[in-house]
Order: C-alpha cells, then sequence, then structure tokens
C-alpha cells in the first residue's frame, strides 16, 4: 500500500453538462449550490463561479448531520460573507427542508419578483441546482417538490442529464448532472471528494483512500478511532492502524493474513455512513 495514486475523474458527460449549463445559465434567475459539509472547500468548483456572475447563489451545506458542527458553522459564516448570496445548513433527506429554502429563494430574487409584479406579469423564476456528485442535489429537488420528481442515488453519477421540476412558489428549478473539475490538481482536494463519495469508486483505489482517511483521522479525529475501532496508540503506522482494524473486526484470510481489501472498504464505508462521528475533511 502506498500514497502515489493520482486521483482524476472527468467523464465525457461531465464535459458536456458544464457546456449546457454554460448555456443554461444564461435563462436562469439565480443558483442553487450544494455542498457537502463533510467538505464544502472541496465541493467547490472554480468553474461555477464564472457561470454565476451577477446572479444571486443560495449555498447549501447539505449531510449535515454527518459533518463537524464547529467547522459547518464557520464555512456558512465564510459563504455568507460573499456578494449576493445567502447560506443555510440542511439535511435535505429530512421533510420539511423545503420551509428553508423557499423564502431564502424569493428574497436573493426580489428585485426581478418586484419588477414583474409591478408590470401585472406572473411569471415562474428559475434556479438551477449544481453540485459534485452525490452532494445530494435530486434529494434537494425532491423534498422542495413535496414527491419525487429527480433521480436519485447513493452513489457518483446518477443524474446525466438535464431535468426542469416546477414547484409550488413560482419557481422552476433545473436538476443538472453532478461536475468535477476538468483537473483535479489538489490531490488532498481530490481525496476528500472520493472519500464523500463523488468520485466513481470504481475509478479509486479504496485501499489508498482508507490509508488517507486514517492519516487524516490520527491528525484531527484521534477520538474516533478510539470511539469506534478502540484505537488509541499514537506509536502505530497507519497500516498499522488498519491492521488493528483487520484484527478487531476478524476480517482476516487463511492464515490469519489481513484482508486489506474488505477492511479499507469497510473503513471508508463506516465515514460515509457516519458510523465514525460527525467529521469534516477540509480543515
Amino acid at each position: 500500500m502506498s500514497e502515489n495514486n493520482k486521483i482524476n475523474w472527468f467523464p465525457g458527460h461531465m464535459a458536456k453538462a458544464l457546456n449546457q449549463m454554460t448555456d443554461e445559465m444564461k435563462k436562469v434567475d439565480m443558483l442553487i449550490y450544494v455542498l457537502d459539509s463533510r467538505a464544502p472547500f472541496s465541493c467547490l468548483n472554480p468553474k461555477f463561479d464564472a457561470l454565476s456572475v451577477n446572479k444571486p447563489v443560495l449555498y447549501v451545506l447539505n449531510k449535515s448531520d454527518l459533518a463537524d458542527d464547529e467547522k459547518t458553522e464557520k464555512y456558512k459564516k465564510l459563504l455568507n460573507s460573499k456578494q449576493n448570496s445567502f447560506c443555510i445548513v440542511l439535511n435535505s433527506t429530512l421533510s420539511g427542508a423545503n420551509k428553508q429554502i423557499e423564502p431564502i429563494m424569493k428574497t436573493l430574487c426580489k428585485d426581478k419578483i418586484e419588477k414583474y409584479k409591478t408590470k401585472g406579469i406572473k411569471i415562474n423564476l428559475r434556479a438551477m441546482v449544481v453540485g459534485v456528485p452525490n452532494s445530494g442535489k435530486s434529494t434537494l429537488i425532491n423534498n422542495l417538490c413535496g414527491q419525487k420528481k429527480a433521480i436519485t442515488g447513493d452513489k457518483a453519477g446518477v443524474t446525466r442529464g438535464k431535468q426542469w421540476v416546477l414547484l409550488k412558489n413560482g419557481f422552476e428549478v433545473l436538476d443538472t448532472p453532478g461536475t468535477l473539475w476538468p483537473n483535479l490538481e489538489n490531490q488532498t482536494v481530490a481525496h476528500n471528494l472520493a472519500i464523500i463519495g463523488s468520485i466513481k469508486n470504481e475509478v479509486v483505489d479504496t485501499n489508498e483512500l482508507a490509508l488517507y482517511l486514517v492519516k487524516f483521522l490520527k491528525l484531527n479525529y484521534k477520538q474516533a478511532l478510539k470511539n469506534k475501532y478502540d484505537i488509541d496508540d499514537d506509536s502505530s503506522s497507519d497500516i498499522e492502524i488498519i491492521e488493528q482494524i483487520a484484527n478487531k473486526k476478524h476480517y482476516l484470510l487463511k492464515g490469519n493474513e489481513i484482508d486489506y481489501d474488505r477492511t479499507c472498504f469497510s473503513i471508508v464505508d463506516d465515514f460515509r455512513k457516519g458510523k465514525l462521528g460527525k467529521i469534516t475533511l477540509d480543515v
């Protein structure tokens, strides 16, 4: 096991989606930017900054139930400080999430709403929902609709095409495919995105990912290793910790050899399911 594999994933459908989103952005009134609270900085795509110039932006720190509350609040303040934007913290899987979002959408677009109102024109305003794969965009839209209209799934790359959905609050929202940067130069960002499930499992080495995650936990959330695996040993290397976890879980092959594949998958899976506690990867 080593840490030399470079992570990069930008399939053809993402390039096509970014081009389509560039065209659609001219037609929308605002942007709803869904970020995974466990790695909000890593989820920010520089391409979207160029797309959203002069458009109000609602940042949604989603999956907040899985993230470090203190760090989530810091990111909320940072994103709220951006001009013409607003940030909320949310768990979009809970019913009633739309009650937070709808009034903010109207506030961000109040000038345009008033403009049409004074002219006696009734029109649906349009919002584009963007974010990395598996950030919860479609789940959020379904919550806003009150019914399942957008395709969802707990893995990267479920939504492939654009979907317009009409809401009851006078808005139409466009669900878009999850998109990453064309080139993930920053490998810390790439690893964070892979750990939260925004990069397809088939294109990453889960063993490398688990090694990276264990090193991060040792430095930043040592208590998580203690609480989940009863490991509290500063002298052990990252690989030795994985071996200790394998022994505790009895993930062994014939001859009591470590089953690294099964152990590493379970460590990453434990993180994704929140079994390691509330953790934020961006520090």
